[in-house]
Parts: C-alpha cells; structure tokens; sequence
C-alpha cells in the first residue's frame, strides 16, 4: 500500500544530536512532508503543544524529561493539544518488563536500537494501518493495551485545506536527506540497510546487520 506521507508531520524527541538528525533524514526520505525537531522531552513537549504534529517519535532515556514521562505529559496535561497522537519510542531496551513499562504508560509503538531504515518505516505504517482505540481505566489513558484492527481512525487527520508540501518542495526534501544520509554511512562504514546505532556517548553507528527472519 502506498501511503501519502507527504500529508502528515512528524515530531522527533532525541537529545543525542546524531541520532535525532539520521532519523530526521531517514523520515525525510520516506515522503513525510513536515519533520519538527527537539533536543530533549522538555522542548519536546512544548513544540508539541505549538505545531500539533501528527505522529511523535521519542527516545527513552533523555536528560531533564525522557521519553516515558513526555508520553505520560502528551496523554494527561490538559495543556496537551491531542491526547490520542500515536507515540513511538525509540530505545536500547527491549527486555520485556520494560516493554510492558513503556506499554503501561501510554507508548503506542515501540522502536529497539539498532534499527534498520525498513523498521522505521514499519513503525510509521504501524501507527497508520493499525490505528488503536483509547481507553481511560484508573491512572491509565491510552491506547487500549490489547491490541485490535480498527477501521476508523481516531487520531488527528489531515483535511485538504491543510498546508501540505508541494511536489518540488518535497523532492528537494528527499534529495537533500539522501545526501545527509550518505554522508553520515560514509563517515561510519555503513552500508544501505545496516542498522543504526548509537553507542551511550553518542560517538559511532552500529553497523551490524540483522539476521534474517
């Protein structure tokens, strides 16, 4: 299914200046049409409340406000312009206790490093194809933990009359992306289809491949 990616904006939260520039890049080379960024959850939130984007993809662990407690902000703060936007988190943990963590604070979808540009891509479509309902159950607001194919789509959508980017704007977009992205696999050895990575200090990119499945 091809998708009119050009038509949403995407909001991405990483306080490590590396990652949050390929992941930028790599949205941009998907077609997005808008990509708001911020350096930690704390600015993070108020661009949120100040462009209402349509997805939001946030790391884990961030100084001053990390990626859950911007989720738990995101669905409760009666300053929040759209308590249902999907949320992805991006994160090294993948234990499952964790998972369940992430899952209990309101996280739509959840991204394990390293990721490949493919996964990425999945997370996105994820967050479009499989849409869920929310439900508000004791100190808990958000998507409904058991998950179901729904038809109608309850999060923010796009109406004609919103600015969209026009074709020219968005091929320069992708091309200027492919160039960022190229630079930066040269600089780390990497090849189309590695993972990416980033170590805790933020100084190399994986580039272990995924076995295949």
């Amino acid at each position: 299914m091809t998708y009119q990616l050009h038509r949403i904006s995407v909001l991405v939260v990483e306080d490590n200046a590396p990652m949050l520039e390929i992941t930028k890049s790599l949205l941009l080379t998907f077609g997005v049409g808008s990509v708001i960024s911020a350096a930690n959850g704390d600015i993070g939130f108020r661009r949120f409340c100040q462009y209402n984007p349509d997805i939001i993809i946030a790391d884990w662990m961030m100084e001053m406000l990390n990626g859950i407690d911007l989720t738990e902000r995101i669905r409760n703060n009666p300053a929040s312009p759209n308590p249902y936007v999907p949320v992805i988190l991006m994160t090294g943990f993948s234990e499952k206790d964790r998972v369940l963590h992430a899952r209990d604070s309101g996280v739509t979808e959840f991204l394990v490093k390293p990721f490949t540009a493919q996964d990425l891509y999945k997370r996105i479509t994820q967050v479009i194809e499989r849409p869920r309902q929310f439900v508000r159950s004791g100190d808990f607001f958000g998507p409904d933990r058991r998950r179901k194919n729904l038809t109608e789509y309850f999060g923010p959508k796009r109406r004609d009359a919103d600015e969209i980017p026009t074709e020219q704007v968005l091929k320069e977009q992708q091309q200027e992306a492919n160039v960022a992205l190229q630079k930066m696999r040269d600089h780390a050895g990497l090849e189309k289809g590695d993972s990416i990575d980033l170590t805790p200090e933020g100084k190399s990119l994986s580039n272990k491949r995924k076995s295949p499945t």
